[in-house]
């Protein structure tokens, strides 16, 4: 886990110096689900290599296999064949690991999940009955940083999506925008390998979705953030690096 120093750091733009490098290879990965006794091909032999600094898009229809890959990327699903190798550094040598995330027993995966991985979700997902503060330091309840560490990754992540003077307001005293924000904001605190947003504006007017485009831009472009974005606005995928399309399991680049 990340220190209280190193949390602070990520308010420097310009932070990650490993931009570029392979971070995620998927190779040959298969999805084939059993519906009754019908097998359904959710993912076809998807090839990708996304690398440290990238905002990737990935669009298409409902049911094109979108939130199933991302599914696989956070480990929350296996693939049924293929690989999924993960160039994680090590943080004492700085040696690039090569895992296959997919060979990772249960316990390795959430644990991986929890140091590397940062969710942002259509829904918000906000426990009504916490402050904006408390939703943000749950992932930090995991680790062994002392409360006074928890406060400050807190802080330094409302700072960064522009909620520090809503942390003690409960999710119904904040609009659909500033609950994204939160949900942000939880992803990030613990400085996470990348983040995964499943219809981050999916719930949300122009101008909230605007303001949460921006906020994950910022990441990616000041803080080195790698993001993994569903979408099925055109727009929100023109603020990404790379686009790619899904339709019926198989990815193209480009847009339809």
């Amino acid at each position: 886990m990340p220190s209280a120093t190193q949390s602070a750091e990520m308010k420097s733009p310009g932070h990650s110096a490993d931009t570029g490098r392979p971070l995620i290879d998927i190779r040959g990965l298969y999805k084939i689900y059993l519906k009754g006794n019908e097998e359904v091909l959710a993912l076809q032999d998807i090839n990708i290599t996304i690398r440290t600094g990238e905002f990737i898009s990935l669009m298409g229809p409902s049911g094109s296999g979108k939130s199933t890959l991302l599914n696989i990327l956070a480990g929350i699903d296996s693939a049924s064949d293929g690989e999924v190798i993960l160039h994680i550094p090590d943080e004492q040598s700085g040696q690039v690991d090569e895992i296959d995330l997919n060979s990772m027993s249960e316990r390795q995966v959430a644990d991986w999940r929890n140091h590397h991985v940062g969710f942002v979700f259509q829904h918000f997902n906000l426990i009504p009955v916490l402050t904006a503060f408390e939703n943000v330091e749950l992932p930090l309840l995991l680790t062994s940083l002392s409360r006074s560490e928890r406060r400050q990754h807190v802080d330094t992540a409302l700072d960064l999506v522009n909620l520090t003077d809503r942390a003690k307001h409960y999710p119904k005293e904040l609009s659909g925008g500033q609950e994204q924000r939160v949900s942000i904001a939880r992803a990030i605190v613990t400085d996470p390998t990348f983040i995964l947003a499943d219809e981050p504006t999916g719930d949300l007017d122009a101008d909230s979705a605007n303001e949460i485009l921006e906020i994950l831009s910022e990441l990616n472009q000041q803080f080195g953030k790698t993001i993994i974005m569903v979408t099925h606005d055109p727009r929100a995928a023109e603020y990404a690096s790379h686009k790619y399309f899904l339709d019926k399991g198989v990815m193209r680049q480009g847009e339809e």
